[in-house]
């Protein structure tokens, strides 16, 4: 054999030789990227029946409040019966007032219209006899208009102190402070063992327990809005209630070109004055294309989902998002309602890339 063809012999088996080694390592490295695909699972857009609805934001405050006020001045608070919390109903006793003082010029002011009544029974006896000899020359005419005076001013007297009793009951009466109406007490400033001055706070009470939300919606949204659509807040903890607009306010702030809605919620309602909430109201019900709020992916201020075409290709589709309910969103644009979309961890792709689908789009 020539040294050229053992050189080319050598050659070939060599070659030969390489590409056997070489074999396995390669199809070791497509098996690998095989299995590092990500398996996904996808669902198509379901259309649902959702409310339009106009944004808003405001805080929870009473529908209406009631002050509870000492009416009369210069008396010891002797019993504190109610707290912060409880609920009360009208005419209920809230608070005592010491009564010593009181009292006495009650019995003191009865004495007083007793006497009264004495004095008038008898001037009209006097009176009385007076009238009966008129005429008969046994009184002078003088005489007889001085009795007769002096059981009017008589009756007059009588009726002044009466008055002055009635007082003294109102007085006696203003010692227990009550409920005005049905509700919730809301703040305390009764003191046990405090004297208060008449006009001097202490309760507040939140009238029946009602609770509304003063939602503040932009102008341009006025005109949609009106007395009897139904309202939706969310809690800052995440509870959701629903309400009804009791009433639009006939004016819009000049600064903020914003109109505040009130909007009653039931009575039943865990909502706490004070609190800050977002929510919005519903208009008319409209169709709409929805998607698991997981399925979004939020990259550079744009929303993105990705789709599973037919080579188990994940594809990046830009899309315009719309309401919100629960878990779900509104897809307004940028996807057709056959999509098999990637309904979770989206972040971890790229576009492109191949996946493993686990349901096969259902």
């Amino acid at each position: 054999m020539t040294p050229r063809v053992l050189v080319s012999t050598l050659f070939v088996s060599i070659a030969a030789c390489g590409l056997s080694l070489a074999s396995p390592a390669a199809a070791q490295q497509s098996d690998t990227a095989k299995s590092s695909a990500l398996t996904v699972r996808t669902v198509q857009p379901e259309v649902m029946q959702w409310a339009e609805s106009v944004p808003a934001s405001g805080w929870l405050k009473a529908w209406h409040e009631a002050a509870i006020d000492a009416e009369i001045g210069g008396y010891r608070i002797t019993d504190v019966l109610v707290d912060v919390g409880s609920v009360v109903t009208k005419g209920q006793e809230l608070a005592h007032l010491s009564q010593d003082a009181v009292l006495a010029d009650l019995h003191k002011q009865e004495a007083a219209v007793a006497k009264a009544t004495a004095d008038l029974a008898k001037a009209k006896t006097d009176a009385d006899r007076a009238r009966k000899v008129t005429g008969t020359g046994a009184l002078s005419e003088q005489q007889i208009n001085e009795y007769i005076i002096t059981e009017e001013t008589a009756q007059a007297s009588l009726a002044s102190e009466q008055a002055a009793l009635e007082s003294e009951k109102i007085k006696l009466s203003q010692t227990v402070i009550r409920a005005v109406d049905d509700g919730l007490i809301s703040s305390r400033s009764a003191t046990l063992g405090a004297v208060v001055s008449s006009g001097t706070e202490l309760f507040r009470l939140i009238r029946q327990q009602r609770v509304e939300w003063q939602a503040e919606v932009a102008a341009r949204d006025l005109l949609s809005v009106h007395a009897g659509l139904n309202a939706h807040i969310d809690l800052p903890n995440g509870t959701k209630i629903e309400g009804r607009v009791r009433l639009v306010s006939p004016t819009v702030d000049t600064d903020t070109g914003r109109s505040i809605i009130y909007v009653e919620l039931p009575v039943d309602h865990i909502a706490r004055v004070g609190l800050f909430a977002s929510g919005g109201i519903d208009l008319a019900t409209t169709s709409a294309l929805t998607l698991p709020e997981t399925a979004l992916v939020f990259r550079d201020g744009l929303n993105y989902v990705f789709t599973v075409d037919g080579n188990r290709k994940a594809n990046r589709i830009l899309v315009e998002v719309g309401r919100r309910q629960q878990d779900r969103v509104e897809i307004v644009s940028g996807l057709s309602a056959s999509a098999n979309v990637i309904e979770s961890g989206g972040a971890f792709l790229s576009d492109g890339v191949e996946v493993d689908v686990e349901n096969s789009g259902k």
